[in-house]
């Protein structure tokens, strides 16, 4: 399943107004009353709904903002941290670094990391690539050379 920016607003707003509902029926509970002084959980229950939905909008802006980046795409995907570090067993995916765990077969999948830098051999070959792939690069292709390209210029 592909998870969407729309999908992930969709649910913050389902969020927001669960919020204001239950913020509206606590607030309706007359002060004083034994029933008041039992609402503490779920106004609590309100202020984590409240915070999730501010979690879901950046949630969405940042896939937004990833999927309007080209992706790197080599044949074999990396921790976008420690490079070719990942090992694959019963299609979970860990770096043998950092131990962050991926529940799919990562390394048996295209790189779908965004691209960070053009990479240019010595004959003038270009290949885009992202940080995870860079780092196995460098290593092997000491003479090449490396550019960080910012993500937001259109530099592809």
């Amino acid at each position: 399943m592909t998870v969407t920016p729309a999908q992930l607003r969709a649910l913050a707003s389902r969020a927001e107004t669960l919020t204001a509902e239950v913020r509206e029926l606590c607030g309706s509970v007359p002060a004083g009353s034994p029933e008041r002084d039992h609402l503490g959980a779920a106004w609590h229950a309100a202020d984590w709904l409240a915070r999730g939905a501010e979690d879901l909008q950046h949630a969405a802006e940042d896939l937004a903002r990833l999927r309007s980046q080209p992706v790197c795409g080599i044949g074999w995907g990396v921790c976008p941290e420690h490079g070719n570090t990942l090992s694959s067993r019963a299609g979970v995916s860990t770096c043998r670094v950092c131990r962050l765990e991926w529940n799919y077969d990562r390394l048996g999948q295209p790189c779908r990391e965004p691209v960070t830098w053009k990479v240019t051999d010595p004959a003038g070959t270009e290949t885009k690539m992202c940080d995870g792939h860079v780092l196995g690069a460098r290593a092997a292709m000491g003479s090449a050379t490396f550019t960080r390209v910012d993500a937001g210029a259109e530099q592809w």
